[in-house]
């Protein structure tokens, strides 16, 4: 038998306005974003913001619906809106903010599943990894380089040959 140890590196900040420009500009984004999710049912409204590589940004937020398995997380939504208004261009980083009404999200909320595995999809399609930057309410905000990072034994392409 053999043992083997994935690892990955995480950039961890205390707060929003220690990410550098760029990067502070998109979350800013994801964070207005999340404001127009449609969450009647959860009450969790979450945001995303795309930097592609031509200098559009394209936002998603969860739509929610009564019959659950409907509704689209923000990630995705934000990720298939790029790909058909932009098609063939990279999407460098997506920055993902969430809250509740509920209670103050102070952690970051990473991918759920279905968005770590749409946004693996773009990954092996562009050849190029997606930089996640992901944040809660308020607090700290988690870097990562890849969604690879998150997601590392992923299911793509390769096993459908």
């Amino acid at each position: 038998m053999k043992i083997h140890n994935v690892a990955f590196e995480l950039e961890v900040y205390d707060a929003l306005d220690e990410l550098h420009d760029a990067d502070h500009k998109l979350m800013l984004k994801a964070i207005a974003a999340r404001k127009n999710a449609y969450a009647p049912y959860s009450n969790f409204q979450v945001g995303a913001a795309l930097r592609l590589e031509n200098g559009e940004v394209v936002i998603g937020n969860n739509q929610e619906n009564a019959c659950y398995p409907s509704g689209l997380c923000a990630e995705r939504v934000a990720v298939f809106q790029a790909g058909a208004k932009y098609p063939g261009v990279v999407i460098e980083a997506i920055a993902i903010s969430a809250t509740s009404l509920n209670y103050q999200v102070n952690t970051p909320a990473a991918p759920c599943g279905n968005c770590r595995q749409s946004i693996s999809e773009y990954e092996v399609k562009q050849k190029q990894p997606i930089q996640l930057l992901m944040m809660g309410e308020i607090g700290t905000v988690m870097k990562c380089n890849s969604i690879g990072d998150i997601l590392p034994l992923a299911f793509t392409n390769s096993f459908l040959k």
